[in-house]
């Protein structure tokens, strides 16, 4: 799995029990094989996308707040696809 999918799963992760939707994402991520993010993120509905914006927000800020670069390099690599 590419790098940047493994942070968003584990992303989605932090989120599944709040949000059917990410349940739904999580899922996919654990049963395809996407080749990258961007192949992942085109495999979207509107409401995914919409719904993982805002999961993404979130986590960018937390990786922010705790400093953790790498975290926001790979989680922005899949933010950049939805803008």
């Amino acid at each position: 799995m590419d790098s940047n999918l493994g942070y968003l799963r584990e992303s989605l992760s932090n989120h599944i029990d709040k949000h059917k939707i990410c349940q739904s994402m999580y899922h996919k991520l654990e049963t395809n094989q996407y080749k990258d993010e961007d192949e992942f993120v085109r495999d979207l509905d509107e409401n995914e996308t919409s719904i993982l914006n805002l999961i993404l927000q979130y986590e960018l800020d937390y990786a922010k707040n705790e400093q953790d670069d790498k975290r926001v390099e790979q989680l922005n690599g899949v933010f950049e696809l939805l803008i």
